[in-house]
């Protein structure tokens, strides 16, 4: 082995950097930047720029905060223990089978229908198709096979599906750059105020921080697989993995927002990103294109599936270590299987508003471990900054699904109307668990004495 317990090669790094970047890159990062792209119009780069300071920085930040305080459990055990394992259970359950899982057949099935329509005149709509059904259970016998070995994930996402995602992505973008199907058009709604802050809202909705303090259990596991034995060690190449996943990231977001930047008005009006790419490839490539653009998908779905599955079975044998890891994958897969044929909307309605409120409590929590070593200086704010972070999202979650025209105190905040009501509660936390741990101090320092 060429690696050494003080760190991994360059080779090695990149193919982690790689391997990191697959987990996290799925249809929601495929779908959002060329949308982006094609709506900003000749306001691209500061909506991009935007884009990448939320829908890169965070999940960066998520994936160096792990490195630095520990994993999830250690990260919410500096608010509660009790804390750490409700909130650990809801995330992994939440990205996992009750949503991120399920959603990745379903999209990548999605993705087929029109390369299975034009190959074969067939319509495969619907989700209890036959056809539909079979690829489920083909995609989720696939992807709980390779998640049964959660520690060689470098070398299949790393050199194998993760450079095939990559490689097919650069085609279609420079396809588009090298012959731009249109000039770029003027800026539409939503990007037509301030496109910079939009850009910064649309990379806030990717969500990826909350899947960036669980896969660090699995890269980690993955590169002590590759010879680093000391904890150290293992931090710092779980934070240049961090940094070159980043770094792969912004460069196809930039590539593929220049793609719906490029397509301008040659395929008329379209409505999302999926439909960006498609129109792209297939006014360059033909059916050719309409094809790859569906492997791109496939991957990419299949890469995070895997990912997830390792992350979610790993956490729950540790917890529940009476249930062997090859248990959990198969149950979290077939279970997958079943809702992404049967139930994806009906479990939609559960899981969103549930990941609406853990997604500020996940951002609250990187940020500060980002900065324990400034935060752990007053301990109190952990508990101050995570529990109002919490109130404030689950209240909000609540009234969107009970009574969405209802009105709260937290609507009255700056901010507010940009879907951050969170961001002065918890600063207001901040300054309130500083004091609080100053009273604690002080009321122990007569008590040592």
């Amino acid at each position: 082995m060429s690696s050494s317990s003080h760190g991994l090669s360059a080779r090695q790094s990149l193919l982690v950097g790689i391997t990191l970047f697959s987990m996290f890159f799925g249809a929601g990062n495929l779908i959002l930047p060329p949308l982006l792209g094609y709506q900003a119009g000749v306001a691209s780069v500061p909506a991009v720029a935007g884009f990448l300071v939320t829908g890169i920085g965070l999940p960066v930040f998520g994936v160096m905060s792990c490195a630095l305080v520990g994993d999830l459990d250690q990260l919410g055990g500096r608010v509660h223990p009790r804390f750490a394992f409700v909130f650990a259970i809801l995330i992994y359950l939440s990205i996992g089978p009750c949503l991120a899982i399920p959603r990745t057949a379903s999209t990548a099935y999605r993705m087929l229908v029109p390369v299975v329509a034009e190959t074969t005149g067939a319509a495969a709509e619907g989700a209890f198709s036959p056809l539909a059904i079979a690829f489920s259970v083909l995609f989720f016998a696939a992807a709980g096979v390779l998640a049964l070995r959660p520690g060689k994930l470098t070398r299949l996402l790393g050199k194998v599906t993760g450079p095939a995602l990559i490689a097919l992505i650069v085609v279609v973008v420079v396809s588009a750059v090298a012959a731009p199907l249109s000039a770029p058009q003027p800026v539409q709604a939503p990007y037509d105020r301030v496109p910079l802050l939009q850009g910064f809202i649309t990379g806030y909705q990717t969500m990826d921080v909350l899947a960036s303090v669980t896969f660090g259990i699995v890269i980690a596991q993955n590169i002590r697989g590759l010879g680093v034995s000391e904890d150290a060690a293992v931090a710092r190449e779980v934070m240049r993995a961090g940094a070159l996943m980043g770094v792969l990231m912004a460069l196809v977001y930039c590539g593929m927002a220049a793609v719906g930047t490029l397509l301008g008005n040659a395929a008329g009006q379209v409505s999302n990103g999926a439909d960006v790419l498609s129109a792209s490839a297939t006014l360059h490539f033909g059916l050719a294109g309409t094809v790859i653009v569906a492997v791109i998908f496939l991957l990419a779905c299949l890469n995070v599936c895997i990912g997830l599955l390792c992350c979610c079975a790993e956490f729950f044998s540790e917890k529940f270590p009476r249930v062997p890891y090859r248990a959990w994958v198969a149950g979290f897969a077939v279970f997958s299987c079943v809702v992404s044929v049967a139930g994806l909307d009906a479990i939609l309605a559960f899981s969103v508003p549930l990941l609406n409120a853990l997604y500020p409590v996940a951002i609250v929590l990187v940020l500060m471990g980002m900065l324990h070593r400034l935060v752990d200086r007053a301990p109190r704010v952990w508990a101050w900054v995570a529990v109002t972070a919490a109130v404030v999202s689950a209240a909000t979650s609540l009234r969107d699904v009970l009574a969405p025209g209802a009105w709260l105190p937290f609507d009255a905040l700056p901010l507010a109307d940009l879907g951050f009501n969170w961001v002065v509660p918890v600063l207001a936390a901040v300054a309130a668990g500083v004091v609080h741990s100053r009273l604690v101090a002080g009321a122990a320092v007569p008590a040592t004495r």
